[in-house]
């Protein structure tokens, strides 16, 4: 095989991606934390290394750890790329806010909209991160 079929071969897939979000997922900080802010500057990717619910499948509103610049941090999933129901809005990119802790958000806005589907949840910290949020969808 030829360099040129081997370098053709590595870029092309005929696999299909996963629809989840699963362990070593890339994911998009979109408060305005400053980890946040400068993980993005940075360009490495901020990735899940836990899912805290059964499946260990990452949904809508399930917290999650990250690993952000060389820490552990925890956050919930507030957008995803992966199919949803029918009237539960598909995103660009997999979304996360950064928490603490304790449950408190790290960033005073969240910038991109909501589904607004997450409303229902009643977590304690997570209404919380839904009175940061200024769109909803």
């Amino acid at each position: 095989m030829s360099l040129v079929q081997q370098i053709f071969l590595r870029k092309f897939s005929t696999t299909t991606s996963l629809n989840e979000l699963r362990l070593l997922s890339r994911v998009k900080v979109v408060d305005n934390s400053k980890i946040g802010r400068n993980a993005k500057q940075s360009g490495r990717p901020v990735r899940i290394i836990h899912v805290y619910n059964k499946t260990h499948v990452g949904r809508l509103g399930d917290r999650v750890l990250v690993t952000i610049e060389h820490e552990k941090k925890k956050g919930y999933i507030v957008g995803c790329k992966q199919n949803q129901q029918p009237l539960i809005p598909k995103f660009d990119s997999n979304n996360i806010v950064l928490v603490d802790d304790n449950g408190q958000p790290l960033g005073t806005r969240i910038r991109t909209p909501i589904p607004s589907c997450l409303r229902s949840n009643t977590d304690p910290n997570f209404v919380k991160l839904l009175s940061l949020a200024t769109t909803f969808v």
